[in-house]
């Protein structure tokens, strides 16, 4: 299911402890980041903290500038975006800044904690349970399908951060480097132990503002079985985007693919018609530039901006064949292939038969279809 972009936000000290040291606040952003901030925050649907956060800093989280809340405005928005916070036990203090500034709020809780903080917030609040346990995707999924909210950005606390990016599910990682030595134990860290996503994010911007240090990270490995992460929308959204650089056809559809490796590698990439050739397809470009015995090709997972061939006419073997051929496991596309040229094609059941997880993205259909628009009724 679709779920809205998620930027994870933090100021960290150079020994890598959050700005949050206790009573006495050290606040690690300069006056220019502070500004930055307030804009990243206009710019989206919706801010979220943990309840812990709420508790140790009491935070109103607000769009400061009011030329930013003017152009909201102005835009058919709200002034403020959505405050959201999460919570197990539903132990909320009302009195906390965060519900008395700003717009609407909403809290996610567990059935336990969401009679505790109905009783404590009365219509201060939405209360939404999401069942026995708190649950990331069924809260990514409400705040996209019920809340209309398409960029979220996640302010902490600590272990916030680190449930989703140990779940795959942060899109986008904005981490403000500040020239300090905390030296503090006892100090919040910006991530916990755990298991991570492997592989290494990739650095899209770095920024000087004052004498602090921006850096922009997406993550680059392929999610795992049959659930997607973020990652894997990156990367099918590279297909898609390959997809546009195809010679225009009236007879054939237009597809770009990625080859990514386990460990986010980019192994290769192709288009259809790609260098000259009338007929090549899209996945059979991009593996066609590997050896057929790398090793990395079962762990790898082949992004195509449409399901992968199942039958065709040009070449003896369609794309999905020679995909189960190099013995990669997991597919990821964005659109089912159509009746166009091809009647119930099943490029998918294919795959699922014989063992690959497929995985189908709705949400980049648009981006699949806009180069194929006039093939399409």
């Amino acid at each position: 299911m679709p779920y809205p972009y998620v930027l994870l936000s933090a100021a960290v000290s150079l020994d890598g402890y959050l700005d949050d040291t206790g009573p006495e606040r050290l606040l690690l952003s300069s006056p220019a980041d502070f500004d930055r901030v307030d804009e990243v925050r206009a710019s989206v649907d919706a801010i979220l903290i943990g309840a812990g956060t709420i508790r140790a800093d009491n935070p109103r989280l607000l769009v400061n500038s009011p030329e930013r809340r003017a152009a909201r405005v102005a835009d058919g928005r709200a002034a403020y975006p959505l405050k959201v916070t999460v919570t197990a036990t539903g132990d909320l203090d009302p009195a906390a800044n965060f519900w008395h500034t700003g717009g609407e709020k909403l809290v996610y809780t567990t059935d336990k904690g969401a009679e505790q903080a109905s009783r404590a917030l009365g219509r201060t609040a939405d209360v939404v349970s999401l069942g026995p346990a708190l649950d990331w995707r069924a809260l990514l999924e409400h705040l996209h399908d019920v809340r209309g909210v398409r960029r979220l950005m996640v302010e902490g606390g600590g272990t916030v951060h680190t449930q989703l990016l140990q779940q795959g599910l942060a899109d986008e990682l904005q981490l403000v480097l500040a020239p300090l030595f905390v030296g503090d134990p006892a100090a919040p860290r910006l991530f916990g132990p755990g298991s991570y996503q492997g592989g290494r994010l990739r650095l899209t911007e770095t920024r000087w503002i004052e004498d602090v240090v921006l850096m922009r990270y997406e993550p680059t490995a392929p999610g795992t079985g049959p659930v997607p992460t973020a990652a894997d929308r990156h990367w099918l959204r590279t297909a898609c985007e390959l997809a546009a650089l195809c010679p225009p056809s009236e007879t054939a559809f237009s597809v770009g693919a990625v080859v990514v490796a386990a460990d986010g590698t980019e192994l290769a990439r192709g288009h259809s018609r790609e260098g000259g050739d009338p007929v090549v397809h899209a996945e059979e470009a991009a593996l066609a530039k590997l050896d057929p015995a790398d090793p990395r090709l079962p762990g790898a997972t082949v992004y195509s901006s449409l399901e992968p061939c199942s039958r065709r006419a040009s070449r003896p073997a369609p794309c999905a064949e020679l995909i189960l051929r190099a013995g990669v496991r997991r597919v990821v596309t964005a659109w089912r292939e159509p009746d166009t040229f091809v009647t119930a094609a099943d490029g998918t059941g294919v795959l699922l038969s014989a063992g690959v997880d497929v995985v189908l993205l709705p949400e980049h259909e648009g981006r699949a279809k806009a180069p194929n628009a006039h093939l399409l009724p």
